[in-house]
């Protein structure tokens, strides 16, 4: 595999990782505008924004959009994150220049009135289905309470109230701002044809303008309150924490991705032989994600609601036991398992895609899969215990939602 950059006149990114031995190609438009770049009186519109974007544009229609999409057997979709919203497709090499331009069209969408009212009424029925169904928007609410108001709190749907204040020129005015071409990459992996990426990107993207945007990336305070919330049709009850970690610009990161399988792992973690194995708790797990400036550790545990208490301290004897120095053995287990999962998911282009636009867009560099071997490899007993050190896993702000109302945390 070969990666390959080039950069157009009005600052557009052309980016990609070119295997000819690929049999497919994914590409995509990486837009680096989230949910942090939204003021409160924006919440929710780059998601919302996302949706308008396949509504049609002065040569496509909605129809037109996805017919062409299907016509090529393209696999597409979009997403919404707190610091990209990404437009991709993966299909044959032979299909790679009407790709391109479809991809692009849509990224300069007519945004009528008339479509934005008609998804507004989606997306406002979207955040009430989610609101409905617990945990879900938990995720925010444990956000808020560890964050307070730094950006990355910012819910990605927005609520009820800002997604209806919205207006077409507000949202025009964003798309403006955050949509410039100073602020866009256009990534592809697998089988490429680069030099001819570069004329299509040219041709389809070289007349847009602007400047980039600023974002705002402040340090990140984390705080550690506890609430319980009561939600009377939940089954079950959930608890959620979140504590401070690596941020994405960080090498720390491996080691604390490594740390986090060894204690809350879907399987083989002290989590998994605490809880899941003794049939305590239905799920219980720990992640690590890193964004621009801020890192965090992210617990879940889901069991019966009498049984609350006691997992939730099991939970946090786990992350406390992140102070003895994880063994070799289960160091081992740990860089076997996220190399795995490094290694298969390599195999697709569109997976590829996502790495190597998204680590562009976070950290501006290209890693390819071999030197993210090495950089897991390379963690050792002493990194883990360094980084429990730095960033205690017990410190967390905790929230549980569900039937119970007599919960005292």
């Amino acid at each position: 595999m070969q990666f390959k950059r080039h950069t157009l006149a009005n600052g557009l990114e052309v980016i990609a990782e070119c295997d000819p031995d690929a049999l497919s190609l994914a590409l995509g438009f990486f837009v680096q505008t989230g949910s942090r770049d939204e003021t409160p009186a924006e919440a929710g519109v780059s998601h919302f924004l996302e949706h308008m974007v396949f509504k049609g544009t002065d040569r496509r229609s909605a129809d037109d959009v996805n017919r062409e999409f299907d016509e090529l057997g393209a696999h597409y979709n979009a997403f919404t994150s707190e610091e990209n919203t990404v437009y991709y497709a993966s299909l044959l090499p032979e299909h790679q220049a009407p790709a391109v331009d479809l991809l692009a069209d849509i990224l300069r969408p007519t945004l009528r009135d008339d479509d934005f009212a008609t998804e507004q009424k989606v997306i406002l029925e979207e955040i009430e289905m989610y609101l409905d169904q617990p945990p879900y928007g938990m995720d925010d609410h444990v956000k808020r309470l560890a964050l307070g108001d730094h950006p990355i709190a910012n819910s990605i749907l927005g609520t009820a109230e800002s997604v209806a204040a919205l207006t077409p020129s507000s949202m025009r005015a964003y798309f403006q701002r955050r949509y410039a071409p100073r602020n866009l990459v256009l990534a592809a992996a697998g089988r490429v044809d680069f030099d001819t990426l570069v004329e299509q990107a040219e041709q389809a993207c070289g007349e847009w303008t602007g400047g980039p945007p600023e974002r705002h990336a402040p340090a990140a305070e984390t705080f550690t309150p506890r609430e319980a919330v009561v939600q009377s049709s939940a089954t079950q009850q959930y608890a959620l924490l979140l504590g401070a970690a690596p941020d994405g610009a960080s090498d720390d990161r491996y080691a604390a991705k490594l740390l986090a399988a060894i204690l809350g792992d879907d399987s083989g973690s002290r989590m998994y032989w605490r809880l899941i194995d003794t049939g305590h708790a239905e799920s219980a797990s720990l992640g690590h994600y890193d964004y621009q400036g801020v890192g965090m550790f992210y617990t879940w545990l889901a069991c019966d609601p009498g049984d609350l208490e006691r997992n939730l301290d099991e939970l946090e004897a786990v992350l406390s036991s992140a102070a003895d120095t994880p063994t070799q053995n289960e160091l081992a287990l740990a860089k076997s398992k996220i190399k795995s999962r490094v290694v298969l998911g390599s195999e697709r282009p569109r997976s590829r895609l996502f790495h190597l636009g998204g680590n562009w867009l976070l950290r501006g560099e290209y890693r390819p899969v071999a030197e993210e071997l090495e950089r897991l490899d390379a963690v050792t007993r002493d990194d883990l215990a360094r980084i429990a050190q730095a960033w205690p896993l017990d410190r967390n702000a905790v929230v549980t939602v569900g039937p119970r109302d007599d919960l005292r945390l």
